[in-house]
């Protein structure tokens, strides 16, 4: 992982270093093409102009899913490798993607209607290479989803995908990409391409901590940068081709919406599918897809339009349970990189994803999270031919390094175990051991361990009290207030983890604070209960 001087090691490393292939972005797309490029012996630097997972990568649905949908609209190859990829995770990655059931309530009269579900489920089995039982009478499946509506209840249909904490999902792919010589430096920007005879070359880089410039050569740039790819196209190309979509959700505590499997329905309003399902202690609730018109620049926020459209569909599903907006520990939303196809509803544009070269740039953005090997490696096949002499190694081989067991204590059961080996893998072993008295206990509402709050001041490149809490760990999400009242056993365990001195932290709890209230709170009501676009 960073230790503890990585930056400056880094950094001294940026012009010394002629590189292969530098890649500008850090969410899971720019760590998985880090990751390949790195374990086939390539020279490979990443650079991410805030932090790792700050952009989608950390506001997705946190679902590694199929696509059951995708069929609906004929995508059977992107369904086929999506569920594929998916049963790789589930099986390299355990503790951190994780199996999720489903269940989809059948009302009387409601698409898309028992048979037509049914078909996709057999389509969606046979890709994953398993058989099971889908469709449950009205009493069964009440069971199975309680709460719900009854009226009109035909029954209903359950089904298996997974789940994951995404941010967690993109520290693990880059812990890996390290581990094969791969290069990755946060809070250092792209400023500017460098050509030579017309063609990208390389890129000027500024160190957000310093303010110093750096001239890196190579012979390969590749931009990752999702929503925001069509900002570093434009220094090489005019005219756009993303549709930034931005996603909301809202969290809620997980005894105010009780739910064992994710519950899937139709929006009443739209049609659109909406989930409920528990995630690390708390309940998620999604999503949105609506036209992002904001400066891409600035952190994406839900609106008050978007927090109504969801409540709608939550007093739907479960009309007896009540919840409003005081029920809400946090909110937030993601902007996805999409393709613009001119489609005037925004859900019926494709996920695929899609490679341009231009002038020497190389830019990959769209699909979806759970094939980011795939795309990573399509990324390197475009760039084989800028790299004369090298060749990808197509060869089938995990994504992960198997984690080695944890020692069993007694602090910790086997869910926490595993937990920790998902998230950590090779590093688990390391960061029990250097747990303090008391610091292997969860914090209350939330799976997270203080140890883990620790090992992320220490050895996971946290410049920030934010990515501390937003992307290292999760306590902005799942706490209320974003974790204010848990903040000063937080300073007491990292301030001196980071070298912070006290006006260092109190700038930080400041700057967090506001963004939180700003970003991840709930909005003031005074918008329409539907879907607002901003």
């Amino acid at each position: 992982m960073w230790q503890t001087n990585w930056r400056e090691q880094a950094c001294a490393a940026l012009d010394a270093c002629k590189w292969d292939i530098v890649i500008i972005g850090g969410g899971i797309t720019g760590a998985g093409i880090l990751l390949e490029a790195a374990r086939n012996g390539l020279r490979a630097l990443l650079v991410e102009q805030r932090d790792f997972a700050w952009g989608t990568s950390s506001r997705s649905s946190k679902l590694v899913h199929g696509g059951l949908r995708y069929l609906k609209e004929g995508k059977l190859l992107l369904t086929r490798d999506s569920v594929r990829e998916r049963q790789k995770l589930l099986q390299e990655a355990a503790g951190l993607v994780e199996p999720q059931s489903f269940a989809f309530a059948d009302y009387r009269g409601r698409k898309p209607g028992r048979r037509m579900f049914e078909l996709g489920l057999a389509l969606y089995d046979l890709m994953a290479g398993q058989r099971m039982r889908h469709y449950f009478a009205p009493d069964e499946f009440a069971m199975l989803a309680p709460h719900i509506a009854t009226e009109g209840l035909d029954g209903g249909m359950c089904y298996l995908d997974a789940k994951t904490d995404d941010a967690r999902l993109v520290l693990r792919v880059l812990q890996e990409a390290l581990a094969c010589g791969g290069s990755a430096i946060n809070y250092m920007a792209a400023r500017q391409l460098i050509r030579r005879n017309g063609q990208v070359c390389g890129v000027e880089l500024q160190d957000a901590a310093s303010g110093e410039m750096h001239a890196v050569q190579a012979k390969v740039v590749i931009s990752a940068t999702g929503a925001w790819a069509d900002a570093m196209r434009g220094a090489v190309h005019k005219g756009h081709k993303l549709r930034p979509l931005r996603g909301s959700h809202l969290v809620l505590p997980a005894w105010r919406l009780p739910v064992a499997q994710a519950v899937s329905l139709m929006h009443p309003q739209d049609g659109r599918p909406v989930f409920a399902f528990p995630w690390e202690g708390v309940t998620l609730v999604g999503t949105t897809d609506v036209d992002h018109r904001a400066d891409l620049r600035c952190e994406a926020a839900i609106t008050p339009g978007e927090v109504s459209y969801l409540l709608a569909a939550l007093d739907f599903q479960f009309p007896q349970l009540g919840i409003t907006r005081e029920d809400i520990i946090a909110t937030y939303a993601g902007v996805r990189p999409v393709i613009d196809s001119g489609k005037a509803d925004p859900s019926k544009e494709g996920r695929d994803h899609a490679v341009w070269l231009e002038d020497g740039l190389l830019t990959v953005t769209g699909g979806k999270l759970t094939t980011f090997r795939l795309i990573a490696q399509d990324a390197l096949k475009h760039a084989e031919p800028m790299l004369r002499g090298w060749q990808l190694d197509r060869r089938p081989r995990p994504i992960f390094r198997p984690a080695p067991a944890l020692a069993w204590r007694p602090q910790l059961n086997t869910f926490q175990r595993r937990r920790l080996a998902g998230r950590y893998g090779c590093y688990a072993g390391m960061l029990v051991a250097d747990a303090r008295e008391g610091e292997l206990e969860a914090i209350a509402g939330t799976d997270t361990l203080y140890a883990e709050l620790r090992w992320a001041a220490r050895m996971e490149a946290v410049q920030h009290l934010e990515d501390l809490l937003l992307r290292r760990t999760r306590l902005g999400l799942q706490l209320r207030h974003g974790g204010a009242e848990l903040l000063p056993k937080i300073r007491a365990i990292c301030q001196p983890a980071l070298k912070w001195d006290d006006a260092r932290w109190n700038a930080e709890l400041a700057a967090y604070l506001a963004l939180w209230q700003k970003h991840y709170s709930v909005p003031e009501e005074g918008a329409p209960a539907s879907q607002q676009a901003a």
